[in-house]
């Protein structure tokens, strides 16, 4: 422990996926007195051999806690976890705490949980992440956020122990909003990564050689740089699921439509997301992707790459 954990805020946390596990470990590692709770005890058992506490529900958690974080999986999960009567957090947080969603969820829920979480004297604050597992392992999320400045500096130290780039940009909803310009961004872009590396495959080139050229130029990307490697050996364990990002992608174009846009490569995007989970990889991380694009060329990407030409 760095710090005397008296003088420290009182940690909830909830979810332990993916990013969760590695998350909440950090603030762990800082000092923090941590209570948390997850739908699958297995999964939280490394934490709690660390120093963690168990409790039973989300209400528990926020009965010990001065600050309750979440990452989970959907906007219902959100819902419940945090507005559930009986067993939600805000049901069980004292006066003057903050709940913290770190979920990707929809704007108008941050809106809805931030003014349910004001008529209980308490704040609510939207706060989702990305960097995927990577970025989870080494604190290093960017971190985009809703809500009111006051309250986003009482757990700044907190956010400063999970991410690099923690940017407020504006009222509750605003940083689930923010979300889904980065989950368009990344939609469409790795189409093209998955389409770059199917035309260097088939023009036998060697793949990790020619990452080295475009990598770092004007055509580089996160994706190209961190999801690149990972697709040329055919991983396609998840550093963040198919089925979430299907599901970003569903909420993104929704808030499109309500805000009359047209988004066709985000539209053409999440269809071809959705062929992936057709063909039983909705547990696969989003590179898998180019499973489904390979198998329009009839290329076969879970072999070596390098005996298909």
């Amino acid at each position: 422990m760095t710090q005397d954990q008296t003088a420290l805020p009182k940690i909830g946390w909830i979810g332990t996926g993916v990013m969760g596990n590695s998350m909440c470990g950090h603030l762990l590692d800082a000092g923090h007195s941590v209570t948390l709770f997850t739908r699958s005890r297995p999964k939280a058992e490394s934490l709690i051999a660390r120093g963690a506490k168990w409790a039973a529900s989300p209400s528990e958690v926020a009965q010990a806690s001065d600050i309750v974080f979440a990452i989970v999986g959907y906007p219902a999960d959100v819902r419940e976890v945090f507005l559930d009567a009986n067993h939600g957090v805000l049901a069980g947080l004292r006066p003057g705490g903050v709940m913290v969603d770190m979920t990707t969820s929809e704007p108008s829920l941050a809106i809805e949980i931030a003014e349910a979480a004001k008529g209980k004297g308490v704040a609510a604050i939207d706060a989702p992440v990305s960097g995927g597992d990577i970025g989870a392992q080494n604190g290093t999320l960017s971190i985009m956020i809703g809500g009111d400045a006051d309250s986003i500096q009482r757990v700044m130290p907190c956010l400063e122990l999970l991410g690099k780039t923690i940017v407020h940009q504006g009222p509750a909803g605003a940083g689930q909003h923010t979300k889904m310009v980065n989950q368009t961004l990344i939609a469409t872009g790795m189409i093209g990564v998955c389409e770059a590396l199917l035309y260097a495959h088939r023009a036998g080139l060697d793949l990790a050689t020619v990452l080295k050229s475009v990598g770092s130029g004007a055509a580089g990307s996160w994706s190209l740089s961190n999801l690149g490697p990972r697709i040329i050996d055919g991983n396609f364990a998840p550093g963040f699921y198919v089925e979430h990002f299907v599901k970003d992608m569903g909420i993104a174009l929704a808030e499109s439509r309500r805000m009359n846009l047209c988004l066709p490569g985000l539209a053409l995007a999440e269809q071809l997301y959705q062929s992936v989970i057709a063909k039983g990889g909705g547990r696969d991380g989003t590179q898998a992707l180019m499973k489904a694009l390979a198998e329009m060329s009839a290329v076969d990407w879970s072999a070596d790459p390098s005996t298909q030409n």
